[in-house]
């Protein structure tokens, strides 16, 4: 019989948990979360962390199994996921995944692309550079030395743009030119479903999300993680914004605008990078079950 990974991806707040759960619960079978922070359990109430119920309603694998200090990669997950598929694909044909980090998915479904080993020494010098000129010289750098990437990756993550200027600068190449090799085989099928709504309705869904998330405790939560501020895992949307509030630099006000608003445009990046992946079939996030059912059962 075939082995199945159905995977539920699409934008932040668009109701990804409740129907991979429903999915899970049709098939009888584990959810493996793929989302990049989720796996960090200090960071619940800012990462939406499903609630206890909803862990309690399905077998769920990678929520809140790291640490912040533990040093975690999208190649590190590839690799634990697929040890993990393999072992549960031994007792159930099905699986689901979930999550709304693209790298991450595309990883275990088709496979991380290669790239050289260039000098720590290049590293070193472009976070000099991101502390003393900022990020808006980083940007420019990408821009002229490689414009496919300065047009598709996320321009406001320090981090994605020093991988690839440390690729552009220590291989002579342009770090889009690793990308998009060969799919790496894999020994099920894949099956993608992603949600969408109409961008108004989603933008409400995240300013609802954020709000909720402030009553919550996230301010209390950020608060017992300001000291350590400075870990790659807290570089995240609603973390980062209150320690800007903790240094007096902002009011609590408007750190709760800028949360949503770059909530906001985080949940655009997941649009547009979703988007190209011809393989997904998409549904409204109010579909009827019923469909996603007679989907399922004709894979």
């Amino acid at each position: 019989m075939t082995k199945h990974l159905f995977t539920v991806v699409g934008p932040t707040a668009i109701g990804k948990t409740a129907l991979s759960i429903q999915i899970a619960q049709y098939l009888n079978c584990d959810i493996i979360s793929c989302d990049s922070r989720q796996f960090y359990k200090e960071m619940r109430i800012g990462t939406a962390v499903p609630e206890t119920e909803e862990l309690a309603a399905a077998q769920h694998h990678f929520i809140q199994n790291r640490s912040i200090f533990d040093s975690y990669s999208v190649g590190g997950f590839e690799r634990d996921a697929l040890i993990k598929i393999e072992e549960l694909h031994r007792s159930n044909q099905h699986i689901v995944m979930v999550g709304g980090s693209g790298l991450y998915v595309n990883a275990v479904l088709n496979g991380l692309d290669y790239f050289p080993d260039v000098l720590p020494e290049i590293r070193v010098q472009l976070t000099a550079d991101l502390e003393e000129k900022g990020i808006q010289y980083l940007q420019e750098q990408l821009q002229k030395l490689d414009l496919d990437s300065y047009r598709n990756i996320a321009l406001d993550n320090p981090h994605r743009l020093i991988r690839a200027l440390e690729v552009c600068i220590g291989s002579g190449k342009t770090y889009s030119s690793f990308k998009n090799k060969p799919k790496a085989a894999r020994n099920f099928k894949s099956v993608q479903i992603g949600l969408r709504s109409d961008r108004q309705l989603m933008y409400d869904r995240i300013n609802q999300r954020v709000d909720i998330m402030i009553h919550n405790g996230l301010l209390e939560e950020a608060r017992n993680l300001y000291a350590h501020k400075s870990l790659n895992a807290l570089q995240t949307v609603g973390y980062r914004e209150l320690f800007s509030h903790f240094d007096g630099e902002i009011s609590l006000e408007f750190a709760i605008e800028e949360i949503k608003k770059n909530t906001r445009r985080f949940a655009k990046r997941q649009i547009t990078w979703f988007k190209k992946d011809p393989a997904i079939t998409w549904f409204d996030y109010e579909v009827d079950f019923e469909e996603v059912k007679l989907f399922i059962d004709k894979q």
